[in-house]
Order: C-alpha cells, then structure tokens, then sequence
C-alpha cells in the first residue's frame, strides 16, 4: 500500500497562486506516473495534469499555460504550480500514483483549494 500526503491547498484571490505538493511512500523511481485530478461541486472528477517517470507532461486544455506540474524523485513528490487561478479552478483536488507491473494506481485523500472572485 502507497500512502499519499498531500498539501499546500486553501483560499486564493482570483488571479492568485498556490502551490499544491504530494509526497508519495514509495521510491519515486518505481512510479511509471504522478498526476493530479480534481472535483469540483456537482462535476465528475477530471484530470488536471500528469507526469510520467520520463518527465513527459499531460494537461487539460482549461488549466494549458496557467499550471505546471513537476516531480523531484529524490524527494518522491510530485508538485502542481497554479497562476493566475480563476473561481472555476475551485474544487478539491486529489494526488494519483500509477504503477506499471501489475498495474495499479493510489489517491490522496484531496486538498481543498477555493478561488474567491
């Protein structure tokens, strides 16, 4: 079992930032992706941003130029940048660890974070 800690979540201005992290249980090395997903009120849960043992990035078109994600696998966390956030970035969002052989996947338990317009 992969424990997930996640942090950095809370209440922001519109056009502000935050700095979401999640440190993971296992050795980084042996995680094929990071990513973070969110859920805002009354939607389905989507993906923000993914990053893979490689360092090749994936991100929903809504958060494109605004967010970054990034990983340190000395420290086996993966970290999400947010600028220039907007009311509709509010949900809770949550830190997922993909692993390849068997494949498996794990969740944090979700961080808030509330844009204020």
């Amino acid at each position: 079992q992969v424990q997930l800690v996640e942090s950095g979540g809370g209440l922001v201005q519109a056009g502000g930032s935050l700095r979401l992290s999640c440190e993971a249980s296992a050795s980084t090395f042996s995680i094929y992706r990071m990513g973070w997903y969110r859920r805002a009120p009354g939607k389905q849960r989507e993906l923000v941003a993914t990053i893979t043992r490689g360092g090749g990035t994936n991100y929903a078109d809504s958060v494109k130029g605004r967010f970054t994600i990034s990983r340190d696998n000395t420290k086996s966390t993966v970290y999400l940048e947010m600028n220039s956030l907007k009311p509709e970035d509010t949900a809770v969002y949550y830190c997922n660890v993909e692993f390849l052989n068997p494949s498996r996947d794990y969740w944090g338990q979700g961080t808030q974070v509330t844009v204020s317009s």
